[in-house]
């Protein structure tokens, strides 16, 4: 979304509500900014294609145009009377709200000192059935997305979420119509770039997305992640996010199976979860499976230096991964409820909770309980860090989907006014500080990672323990 585009958004809906409420603007000045913007809206138009989020803008141009030019003559009230107040206001308000959604999105771009690549792989774990599905020779799916440093250079943008040009009336609760131009959105990387040449390995990050969310919703994140120096393999995981491209090409929605005797769906969340661990449990084979990266990545993603973080589900099922499998040397939870054994087993290897502001989100019981006890249990201690003014969205890609006077009404009603580009610099800071000790034998210094930012507060834990070994200043209890 550029300035042009919101300046003449914002210039016609005011036109029209101030034409619509009074007859006394001048009919000559109505006419000359409209025919001013419909001339912008052309040159719009020849840069960038038509967008249906502006539709309804050029109709209320067009209506203003007439209502500029008939006032401007006599009997004035007859073309008022033609177009209706109400038909003005109605087009204004239409036109505002089509802009909710902007056509295409703009992400923050990476801080890191490294160049961006991606490559999606599609894989069938033959040793896994499809529980999500009635043919019972179906095999779980794993879809991962790959973000990595890369050389500098020009190349192609990865697509920005599977499905595009098929997708579903609804993508979570984004309308599909409203995502059919985001093959335009610059994630800031290059499809199958080469990888960076200062490592011969590279650590990897295994990232899960929240419940019901894609991949594609972190785009931000994770190339952010990526140009700090760590290869991201980001999952998809199939029929629970919103849309999947499967390995044969077919499209796999969610398919939701709740139990009549489970009224709190948290044994169906914790089965859910157990999946999912397997599917990143898979992914760390693949890691170590020679060729599974093609030939630009296999033999550059260093097998013995993996760490697992997630967002909301997918930080708890990172949690449960780490719990069942000695390859992964470090886990995340971003603002996530834990399920099953993530919420009663110990962890055995260093550990990062990362919060939204508590004040904002609003966590369950369920999610402090078992936070909390996960804390009590880090058997390699770890950090929890609160990003004050952040949401639980904030970490994602999704606020940026709406138009700045949709979001500041957004931030208004949920929270979240701290915004995700600094709320993923600041968390990605936080990562990488905590990450570079398991996967780059670095000193870590998580403290002055969150000095850097303001609103960071929290705590490093001990081992086996509840209490904390260091407070940063500022530590609400």
């Amino acid at each position: 979304m550029s300035m042009l585009d919101g300046a003449i958004v914002l210039v016609a809906v005011g036109l029209g509500l101030i034409a619509a409420a009074t007859r006394r603007v001048s009919g000559r000045a109505v006419f000359a900014v409209s025919a001013a913007l419909l001339a912008a809206c052309a040159f719009q138009l020849w840069r960038d294609g038509l967008y249906w989020q502006y539709l309804p803008v050029h109709a209320l141009l067009a209506a203003l145009l007439v209502l500029g030019w008939r006032r401007s003559r006599p009997a004035p009230r007859r073309a008022l009377a033609w177009l209706g107040r109400s038909g003005i206001a109605g087009l204004a308000v239409a036109a505002l709200l089509a802009w909710s959604f902007v056509p295409v999105p703009e992400l923050p771009a990476p801080h890191g000192p490294y160049a961006v690549g991606s490559q999606v792989f599609r894989w069938v774990d033959g040793e896994r059935a499809e529980d999500a599905t009635a043919d019972p020779d179906d095999r779980r799916n794993v879809v991962v997305q790959a973000w990595y440093p890369a050389e500098p250079g020009q190349g192609v943008a990865p697509r920005y979420i599977d499905g595009l040009g098929r997708l579903p009336s609804f993508v979570s609760l984004i309308p599909g119509l409203a995502m059919q131009r985001y093959d335009r959105i610059d994630a800031h990387a290059r499809l199958d770039a080469p990888v960076a040449a200062q490592r011969a390995r590279w650590p990897v990050v295994l990232f899960s997305p929240g419940y019901g969310a894609s991949r594609a919703f972190y785009s931000g994140l994770l190339a952010d992640l990526a140009s700090r120096g760590f290869v991201v393999l980001a999952l998809d995981h199939a029929y629970e996010a919103p849309v999947v491209e499967l390995a044969d090409g077919r499209l796999a929605t969610p398919t939701e199976r709740f139990l009549p005797d489970d009224p709190d769906r948290l044994r169906y969340m914790s089965e859910r979860q157990s999946v999912r661990a397997a599917d990143l449990r898979f992914v760390v084979g693949q890691v170590g499976r020679p060729g599974a990266f093609g030939p630009m990545l296999s033999g550059r993603l260093d097998a013995q230096r993996i760490a697992a973080i997630g967002h909301s589900f997918g930080g708890a099922s990172a949690v449960e991964a780490a719990m069942e499998d000695a390859r992964i040397r470090a886990v995340a939870n971003i603002d996530g409820t834990l399920y099953g054994r993530a919420a009663a087993d110990p962890m055995p290897v260093p550990f990062l909770l990362l919060e939204s502001d508590h004040r904002e989100t609003r966590h369950s019981r369920h999610y402090l309980q078992g936070n909390l006890a996960l804390v009590q249990h880090a058997r390699a201690g770890g950090y929890r860090y609160q990003i004050a003014e952040a949401n639980h969205y904030g970490f994602t890609d999704v606020p940026l989907y709406l138009s700045a006077p949709a979001r500041f009404a957004a931030a208004a009603l949920i929270g979240g006014s701290r915004g995700p580009a600094r709320t993923q610099a600041a968390g990605n800071d936080v990562l990488a500080a905590f990450l570079a000790g398991p996967l780059l034998d670095a000193p870590v210094d998580v403290a002055a990672a969150t000095a850097r930012h303001s609103g960071l507060v929290g705590e490093a834990f001990a081992p086996r323990s509840g209490e904390p070994a260091a407070r940063a200043e500022g530590v609400r209890p």
